[in-house]
């Protein structure tokens, strides 16, 4: 056996090059001109290159209009009040996610209604039938950490019972689902491209859509000086409210944002095509090991794993001996990996879902206007729970050595996995240790 550095032995990863391994994003003197140039001539609040950046990424997603924001909450925001999600309404969303995808729907007097996830921390169709109710307005979609929803029996559930779809996008720019781009298959999406994400473009969010309707009347919730007739040509119920934002809130993109997204766009696919490549063989050294299974896609198929944000592993301590995730995390971590355990919490464990009142009537706002108490339901969404994974090296170049470098790390925590179990305080039965935590 070999000693694991948690325990005193030697470190696998040593002096790594990190910078150049995981910097993101990848800034050249391009990106600094084109911000400087927004800079010199003072027009962080303008539309000049916002407009060009809307076009040339509508283009690129494969959509009609785009819309930019000051972030994706509140692209995503506006979404909801594009399809008229409104008070005693109910969205389907899955559990574990990041809060921005579906906390606002209180804002709207709406119900968050939560689906499990699979083990590939993915929205689980087969669950949506449990969450459907006479309000069920719309199920928000989230490609959760790069990873392409199965859009099929998602779209086909959505038509027969005529609802929306929103497409949470904010992890997976460019993915592919069979052949198609994810944002082209609900009727909007919406994304945030905030400094560390795979499209990443400071603090900024986009929505898309084909809807001519849904584009004008997102564009009237926060962009009080497109709220005009230059913008709002056909939804003509929007034309008495001009000049005002209909939300109350100004969701303007800063034009630094617009122009690093420009320049971004113009070598993202190039640069993801290499994280794809890197990633793909960190997870093929380790194919077959036990107690872990990638999260990835068989790319054969026309899918992909797009900039692969976040990329993660599912956990399974039952194949090692009931390790917990948490102490498997910090054995890696003493290798040389930055590994942490849990993703995103499950929403509906958090106070907020449960208690919080927005609006100061004694009730919890998100069931504040509905006839029925959906909370009732989270009980059902102990499966999503159970799951269990932890983060793994994100690697922005393929540098076949280095990558070599790190699975070896994990290989050796993996091997050598008895050495953690005496000490293993977190331990519980079945090894499944419920964490509720890493934003």
């Amino acid at each position: 056996m070999e000693k694991l550095a948690l325990l005193g032995g030697t470190p696998v990863v040593k002096d790594a090059p990190t910078d150049h391994l995981f910097g993101w994003p990848i800034r050249t003197q391009e990106d600094e001109d084109a911000a400087l140039d927004v800079i010199r001539r003072n027009a962080f609040s303008g539309l000049d290159i916002t407009e060009k950046f809307q076009e040339e990424f509508a283009a690129w997603q494969g959509r009609e209009y785009a819309i930019a924001y000051c972030n994706g909450t509140m692209s995503l925001t506006a979404a909801m009040f594009a399809i008229g999600l409104g008070v005693g309404d109910e969205i389907i969303c899955p559990t574990k996610t990041y809060w921005g995808s579906v906390s606002q729907a209180i804002n709207f007097g709406a119900s968050a209604v939560f689906c499990n996830i699979d083990e590939n921390l993915s929205m689980d169709p087969k669950d949506l039938e449990r969450c459907l109710s006479p309000r069920t307005k719309a199920i928000m979609v989230v490609h959760y950490f790069g990873y392409p929803c199965d859009m099929d029996p998602i779209m086909e559930f959505a038509n027969k019972h005529n609802l929306y779809v929103i497409e949470d996008v904010s992890h997976a720019h460019g993915g592919m689902y069979k052949g198609k781009k994810v944002g082209t298959f609900g009727h909007i999406a919406a994304m945030s491209m905030m400094s560390w994400k795979s499209f990443a473009a400071g603090e900024i969010g986009m929505l898309v859509t084909d809807d001519r309707k849904l584009y004008e009347r997102a564009m009237a919730f926060g962009h009080y000086e497109r709220n005009n007739d230059k913008y709002i040509t056909e939804d003509t119920d929007l034309r008495q409210f001009a000049h005002i934002a209909l939300g109350g809130v100004k969701g303007r993109a800063n034009q630094v944002c617009s122009a690093l997204g420009r320049v971004q766009l113009k070598y993202y696919d190039q640069r993801c095509a290499e994280i794809r490549k890197a990633m793909n063989y960190f997870w093929d050294l380790l194919e077959g090991l036990p107690g872990i299974r990638a999260i990835r896609v068989d790319e054969s198929t026309g899918s992909n794993m797009a900039g692969w944000y976040c990329p993660h592993g599912v956990f399974h301590g039952e194949e090692l001996g009931g390790l917990s995730v948490k102490r498997f995390c910090e054995a890696l971590r003493a290798e040389g990996l930055d590994s942490w355990d849990g993703g995103n919490f499950c929403l509906h464990t958090h106070p907020f879902f449960k208690n919080f009142d927005l609006f100061g009537i004694g009730k919890p706002s998100r069931i504040a206007f509905n006839d029925r108490d959906v909370r009732i339901d989270d009980e059902k969404l102990k499966p999503s729970e159970a799951i269990e994974c932890f983060s793994v090296p994100w690697f922005k170049h393929f540098e076949p050595e280095w990558i070599e470098t790190y699975a070896a790390a994990v290989r050796k925590v993996i091997e050598n996995h008895e050495q953690l179990l005496a000490d293993d305080l977190d331990k519980k039965q079945g090894g499944r240790w419920h964490g509720t935590t890493n934003e």
